[in-house]
C-alpha cells in the first residue's frame, strides 16, 4: 500500500460501511481485490494489501471481484487525501481527458503528473482512466440490456476488440459469459431508456437538495418533482432526456437515460455525480463542526447536507447573473425569458414540459440579452462570460488555488466576490468557498432579530471551518430557512 487512504481513518479488515470507496483490501492467495463491505469470507490479515484505488490495486496486479463489484462502490470523495492538482486531474479525467492534453490543460510535464499519481494514488493517470473505462464497462455488462457493441463504445473503448480484450484479460471471462451468469439476462437491441444506480454514502439531506434545485430550476429545460430530477440535454447532435430519483433507503440515485444516448453514459454519470455531490462523505465533512455549538442542532436536524452542483457549468452562470440583487422567483422569470428566446427548441413525442435546451456561449456572445427585461450592465456580464469561456480565458477545471479561481471570475464585469464564490462552490467543486457577504448567512450566525454580523466579522468566525467552508454555508442556509419559517 502507498500512501495514506484517508486522514481521519485507519485501514479495518472488518466489514464496514463508512469505509466504502475509501480504499480497497487486496488478497494475495486468490488476486483479487474487494469493498471493505465484501460478503466473502474474510481472510487472514497476513494475506491482505491495501490500496486507495481501485486503479492502484489494479496495477498492481489484483482483479475485480465478481461478488462485491467494485465498479458500485461510492466514489473516492473528492480532495480527500490528495493534493490539488490531482484532484483537478481526476475531475478532467471524469470528462474524458486524458494523454497528453490532460498535462497540457493543468500546465504540468507527463513525466510530473505521472510521479504525483503513482505518489498519491498509487497508479499513474493512464492506469486509473482505464480502471474507470473497464469498472463502467462492467457495470453496464451487470445493469443493462445493451448490446456489447453499445457497452463498449459507451465505456469510451476505442473497438469491440479492445473491450473484450480487457474484460476477458480481467475477468477470465467473455463479457457475454459475465451476462449469461446474472439473472434476467436479456438484451435489447434498441433500448428506449437505460437506468443505472450510483451509490452514495449515507446520510443525505434530500429535502434540502430537492428544494433548493425545484426553486431554482430552469423553465422548459429542467423538472424536479418530489424526488425525481428530469431535463433535456444535448451532445454534439444527440439530444435526449435525462431523470434522476433518489432512493435514500438503499443510499443510491437512480438514472435513467433514453437510448439515443447510450455512447454519453460514462459523461452523463459524472454529471449526475457532480450535481447531486454523490461522492462527499458526509461523516467526514461533518466531523470539525460536531463540536461547534452553532452546527451540532443543524447536523442533528440534517445530516448529510450536500452542496448542489451543476450539470451545466455556463447554465448555473447564466442562473447565478441573473438572480443578481433580485429574487429567487424573479431570477427564474428572467431565466425563463431567456430560454424562450435563445435557447433551440426540443421535441420529443409525449413530452410538453421539457421543450427547450439551455443557451449555449456562443448563442449569447453577441445577443441582446436585456431584450428580456435585463439590466444592461447584467447582459453584458452575460456576454464577457460567454466570451471567456469560448476563448478559453475562463476554465472551471484549472484554477490553482480558490483564491485564483475568485480572482479569475471577479475580472469580469459586474462579478463580485459573492457571485464569484457561488461559482466557484457549485461549478468548480470548491469545497471552502464561502461567500461572507450573503446577507443569511450573516443572519443565521446571530440570534433571531439581532443585526446581522458584519461580512468581515463572518469571514474571521469561518476560518477554522476550512477547508469545508461551503458545507458550513450549506448549514447556515437551511438552519436560517427554517428559523425564517417560525
Amino acid at each position: 500500500m502507498t500512501g495514506e487512504i484517508h486522514p481521519a481513518i485507519e485501514f479495518s479488515y472488518e466489514k464496514d460501511v463508512r469505509f466504502d470507496g475509501h480504499f480497497f483490501r487486496a488478497i494475495v492467495t486468490t488476486g483479487i481485490f474487494c469493498r471493505p463491505i465484501c460478503p466473502s469470507r474474510p481472510a487472514r490479515a497476513e494475506n491482505v494489501l491495501f490500496f486507495s484505488t481501485a486503479a492502484a490495486a489494479a496495477e498492481a496486479g489484483f482483479r475485480p471481484c465478481l461478488r462485491c463489484r467494485p465498479e458500485s462502490a461510492p466514489d473516492r470523495p473528492d480532495g480527500v487525501g490528495v493534493s490539488r492538482l490531482v484532484h483537478q486531474a481526476l475531475r478532467l479525467i471524469s470528462e474524458g481527458v486524458q494523454g497528453k492534453e490532460l498535462a497540457e490543460r493543468l500546465h504540468f510535464s507527463p513525466r510530473q503528473l505521472r510521479r504525483h499519481f503513482v505518489k498519491e494514488l498509487g497508479a499513474p493517470p493512464v492506469a486509473v482512466t482505464q480502471t474507470r473505462r473497464l469498472l463502467f464497462a462492467k457495470k453496464l455488462i451487470d445493469e443493462t440490456q445493451l448490446p456489447m457493441t453499445e457497452v463498449a463504445f459507451s465505456a469510451g473503448y476505442s473497438s469491440v476488440r479492445r473491450f473484450n480484450d480487457a474484460i476477458q484479460q480481467t475477468y477470465g471471462r467473455s463479457p457475454s459469459q459475465i451476462r449469461n451468469s446474472r439473472r434476467n439476462a436479456k438484451v435489447a437491441r434498441t433500448p428506449k431508456v437505460l437506468k443505472l444506480k450510483l451509490f452514495y454514502r449515507p446520510p443525505y439531506a434530500w429535502s434540502f437538495m430537492w428544494r433548493y434545485l425545484a426553486a431554482r430550476a430552469v423553465p422548459a429545460v429542467e423538472t424536479i418533482t418530489h424526488n425525481r430530477y428530469r431535463r433535456t440535454v444535448r451532445f454534439g447532435d444527440d439530444v435526449g432526456i435525462v431523470e434522476a430519483v433518489s432512493v435514500p433507503e438503499e443510499n443510491h440515485l437512480t438514472i435513467e437515460v433514453s437510448g439515443e444516448l447510450s455512447r454519453h453514459l460514462l459523461l452523463i454519470t459524472e454529471k449526475f455525480k457532480r450535481l447531486f455531490d454523490l461522492r462527499t462523505d458526509p461523516e467526514f465533512v461533518e466531523r470539525p463542526f460536531q463540536s461547534n455549538p452553532l452546527f451540532v442542532p443543524i447536523i442533528a436536524a440534517h445530516p448529510g447536507l450536500r452542496i448542489p452542483g451543476a450539470w451545466d457549468g455556463f447554465e448555473v452562470a447564466l442562473r447565478t447573473i441573473l438572480g443578481q440583487q433580485v429574487s429567487v422567483k424573479a431570477a427564474t422569470t428572467l431565466m425563463s425569458r431567456l430560454v424562450s428566446k435563445f435557447g433551440e427548441p426540443f421535441h420529443c413525442d409525449g413530452e410538453e414540459t421539457l421543450t427547450r435546451h439551455s443557451p449555449r456561449p456562443e448563442q449569447l456572445i453577441n445577443a441582446d440579452i436585456a431584450s428580456i427585461g435585463l439590466p444592461e450592465k447584467r447582459a453584458e456580464t452575460v456576454r464577457a462570460v460567454a466570451s471567456a469561456l469560448l476563448t478559453d480565458s475562463l476554465r472551471w477545471d484549472t484554477a490553482k488555488s480558490l483564491d485564483e479561481a475568485i480572482e479569475m471570475l471577479t475580472v469580469m464585469p459586474s462579478i463580485g466576490v459573492w457571485t464569484a464564490n457561488i461559482l466557484a462552490m457549485r461549478i468548480m467543486g470548491e469545497s471552502d468557498a464561502f461567500p461572507a457577504t450573503d446577507l443569511v448567512l450573516r443572519k443565521a450566525v446571530v440570534p433571531r432579530n439581532a443585526p446581522a454580523m458584519k461580512a468581515a466579522e463572518l469571514e474571521q468566525m469561518a476560518e477554522p471551518w476550512r477547508p469545508w467552508r461551503a458545507y458550513a454555508a450549506q448549514m447556515l442556509w437551511a438552519f436560517q430557512a427554517e428559523r425564517d419559517l417560525k
